[in-house]
């Protein structure tokens, strides 16, 4: 009975919810109020799915649902992204009978790295995709082998490691496990044989943190390497990104599957990586696979195309407090050979914790800006000094540079007649105050 109550609260206060536009916490929430160990009393499908890392979850997630759902799979997913344990029992519960068993062929969850070991305490993933750890959020993840540290402790045996063997921290997981599928990049036509980031996470082994060595470098960490000690290395992968054209905007998985993109990024091609190993474990073809993905346009608002008088324009929601998110964003606006100009707010640092704390810009390659495809630099919203005190360290030329408090404002002047392209780069609590002002496509 108890769990039946708990259950039947859950949707009710879902439904609720749902009518007043509320977020998918609160019901899963007061459901472990009620009952503490709900998770461990429901009946799981055959397929638990689990994705979580730095970057790239809910983007991961949706594809993952929409191939599974283009192929006749029923899947119960966390659209929302609410993925801490209180809006992942949301999802569990909303899609159980009052019984307790799921009604889905495959739970897709996405989880919260530092907060998965409270999830999985319950509910144990069939397989478990871990997509990258990066810088983020630094006064609540502290550095990203703090963040491995909490990940270690929901790794259980009997769950399939699903990782991307580019990332030397993330590949680490798989040490001494048998059940453990790898996917990566082989060398790509835009790597860099030196480093070419701010900063350089990936130069200690994560193992016996002896310095390492890279043949390649896709972005930041990401690449081929090796321990001068231990010999500890990149793995070989089982699902491959063999080529990469993103002046075409095309990829090739595995040397065979074309899968055209929507979003010309490095970052966007792992993340349709994820989701075809995942898609592929499942168990559905390679070529479905493909065809599903071709030209897919995500449906989260992490990208989304617009028009302001009579500039197009595509904003590139990229985490505040994470500087490999506005990297891959500045690498998309700095590609654009027809030349474009750039819009950056920060309005808002954190949504949490809120410590004004900036320093994460002094990591974001602002540098990548000073070509000539970029026309003009607008910063805008309540840290613009800040953002202006950082690009004060480039060598990007002033007058190239233009300054707004008002995000209002910013839009208004970027509203002039001109025809080039307009990239617009913020964060998910900041996107709306300039979407107001712009006609979505």
């Amino acid at each position: 009975m108890k769990k039946f109550f708990t259950i039947l609260i859950c949707k009710l206060l879902r439904f609720a919810g749902k009518l007043i536009g509320k977020g998918s916490s609160k019901p899963g929430q007061v459901a472990l109020r009620l009952c503490p160990d709900i998770l461990s009393r429901v009946e799981l499908p055959r397929y638990v799915i689990a994705v979580t890392g730095s970057n790239g979850k809910t983007s991961t997630v949706e594809m993952i649902a929409h191939i599974l759902t283009q192929n006749g799979k029923s899947v119960a997913w966390n659209k929302e992204g609410s993925n801490q344990i209180e809006g992942v029992t949301t999802l569990v519960l909303d899609n159980a009978t009052l019984g307790g068993r799921v009604k889905a062929d495959i739970l897709l969850i996405e989880s919260d790295e530092r907060f998965a070991r409270y999830t999985f305490k319950y509910i144990k993933p069939t397989h478990y995709v871990i997509t990258n750890l990066y810088r983020d959020q630094l006064t609540r993840n502290g550095h990203p082998e703090w963040v491995y540290d909490a990940l270690t402790d929901s790794i259980t045996d009997g769950t399939q490691l699903i990782l991307n063997a580019d990332d030397p921290l993330v590949s680490s997981f798989g040490a001494g496990k048998k059940d453990v599928i790898r996917f990566g990049a082989d060398e790509l036509s835009s790597d860099t044989r030196e480093l070419n980031s701010v900063y350089n996470d990936g130069a200690y082994c994560p193992v016996c943190k002896a310095p390492m060595t890279y043949t390649t470098h896709h972005y930041n960490h990401i690449g081929h390497y090796r321990c001068t000690a231990c010999g500890y290395h990149r793995h070989g992968t089982q699902y491959t990104i063999t080529s990469v054209d993103l002046d075409r905007g095309e990829m090739t998985i595995d040397g065979k599957y074309t899968i055209r993109l929507a979003l010309k990024s490095l970052y966007n091609i792992y993340n349709i990586l994820s989701a075809y190993t995942v898609a592929s474990v499942v168990g559905i073809d390679g070529a479905k696979i493909a065809a599903d993905m071709n030209n897919y346009v995500l449906k989260n608002g992490r990208v989304i195309t617009f028009t302001l008088g009579s500039r197009k324009g595509t904003m590139l929601t990229s985490k505040h407090e994470n500087s490999i998110s506005y990297d891959q964003s500045i690498r998309v606006a700095s590609a654009c050979k027809e030349g474009c100009d750039v819009l950056f707010i920060v309005d808002a640092v954190s949504r949490k914790y809120f410590t004004s704390d900036v320093s994460w810009l002094y990591d974001i390659d602002f540098e990548m800006l000073n070509n000539d495809n970029i026309h003009q630099i607008v910063l805008a919203g309540k840290y613009v000094n800040d953002l202006a005190v950082r690009f004060s360290y480039t060598d990007i030329p002033n007058e190239k540079i233009k300054l707004f408090e008002s995000i209002d404002e910013a839009a208004d002047y970027l509203d002039n007649g001109r025809k080039e392209y307009l990239y617009v780069i913020t964060c998910f609590s900041d996107k709306g105050k300039f979407l107001v002002k712009v006609k979505e496509d």
